[in-house]
């Protein structure tokens, strides 16, 4: 399970990677084109805002594999290793509910703005595209935290996931 886990994590963290080298790319462009031509395209500065949302979404899981997110180490460097232990599984089990709130959230934001017939600036793309990263995000992090909970392998700050697969 930890196995298939992690590579699912893995796989949209690379999606994640390059939706950070498209958002670089199409900023190169912006500035080309507004400061080396003077025509603006006003696009590009929402579609990067779009990536930058993909990259967040689609790489919360595996920053969660690996222990990366924000976490209060000392008073686990502090106490003892049950006592750590413990706050980790309290941490995880946080996470995955937080990642279930969010997913039941962006479900049904996804599902509004399909009926509502929301659009974004751009003709053609309905905001519901973009809201769908939501809820695939989260539901990505709470596979992992589930998984996470399930094999008793919480990861301490900085202690790559992966590493007990």
């Amino acid at each position: 399970m930890l196995r298939a886990v992690g590579l699912l994590s893995r796989f949209f963290a690379a999606l994640a990677s390059l939706a950070t080298l498209g958002c670089l790319a199409l900023i190169a462009l912006s500035v080309i084109a507004r400061y080396g031509f003077g025509t603006p395209l006003a696009w590009i500065d929402e579609v990067a805002g779009w990536l930058v949302v993909a990259l967040v979404m689609l790489s919360v899981a595996e920053a969660q594999r690996r222990g990366e997110h924000i976490a209060v180490e000392p008073p686990q460097r502090l106490a003892g290793t049950r006592l750590a232990r413990a706050a980790g599984f309290i941490g995880v089990a946080g996470v995955l509910a937080t990642g279930l709130i969010l997913l039941d959230q962006g479900i049904e934001t996804v599902a509004f703005s399909r009926m509502a017939g929301v659009a974004t600036d751009i003709e053609g793309v309905p905001a519901w595209w973009l809201h769908a990263l939501i809820p695939l995000g989260a539901g990505l992090l709470s596979i992992v935290a589930a998984a996470q909970l399930l094999t008793r392998s919480p990861p301490a700050p900085g202690d790559e996931f992966s590493a007990r697969e």
